[in-house]
C-alpha cells in the first residue's frame, strides 16, 4: 500500500509542476523555435500586410527564431526590437487579457495600435477584443509577465 501512496503523491506531484509551468514567452511552433508561423513582424509595419519570412534572413531573439522577407527587414528588426515584435510574444491578444491564456494565432488577424503590433486567433476574435481593445491591452500587460518566462529575458540582454 505505500507504494500506491508514493505513487499517488508523484502523479500530483507532477500535475502541479505542469500547472504551474510558465508558458514560453514566444508563440513558437510545436516543434520548432520559429516565432508567429514564420511570419516577418517588421513586413506588418512596412508593407501594411502579413507576409512569410524566409530562413535566409533570421535572427534569434527571446529564444526563438525570427524570419523575415528580407535584409532590410531583418536589419530593422535587430535595430528596434521592442519596436517590431509583436505585443505579448505573438500569443493571441484576446487570450492573453483573459487571464493570461497562451493560445496560438491567425497571421491575417493583426492590428497596429500606438505603433505596437497585436495579433489574434482569427478575425473574429480579433473583432472582440477590439470591441474593449484599452481594457483588454491593460489586462493583458498584467498577465503576459506572470504567466509566461519573459521575465527572465528581461534581466539579461533582450
Amino acid at each position: 500500500m505505500s507504494y500506491f501512496k508514493y505513487f499517488i503523491f508523484a502523479i500530483v506531484s507532477l500535475v502541479s509542476l505542469a500547472a504551474t509551468a510558465e508558458k514560453d514567452a514566444i508563440n513558437t511552433g510545436r516543434f520548432n523555435s520559429v516565432a508567429i508561423k514564420g511570419y516577418d513582424s517588421v513586413a506588418y509595419f512596412e508593407l501594411g500586410k502579413p507576409t512569410k519570412g524566409s530562413e535566409e534572413f533570421s535572427t534569434e531573439w527571446r529564444g526563438a527564431t525570427w524570419l523575415f522577407a528580407n535584409t532590410k527587414h531583418l536589419e530593422l528588426f535587430k535595430e528596434n526590437t521592442e519596436k517590431y515584435a509583436p505585443q505579448y510574444g505573438g500569443w493571441c491578444a484576446y487570450a492573453m487579457s483573459d487571464k493570461g491564456r497562451t493560445v496560438r494565432i491567425d497571421p491575417a488577424a493583426w492590428y497596429i495600435h500606438q505603433g505596437r503590433l497585436y495579433l489574434n486567433y482569427s478575425k473574429s476574435v480579433q473583432q472582440a477584443w477590439l470591441e474593449d481593445r484599452d481594457k483588454n491591452i491593460e489586462e493583458a500587460d498584467f498577465f503576459y509577465p506572470q504567466t509566461t518566462n519573459v521575465s527572465t529575458f528581461l534581466t539579461k540582454s533582450q
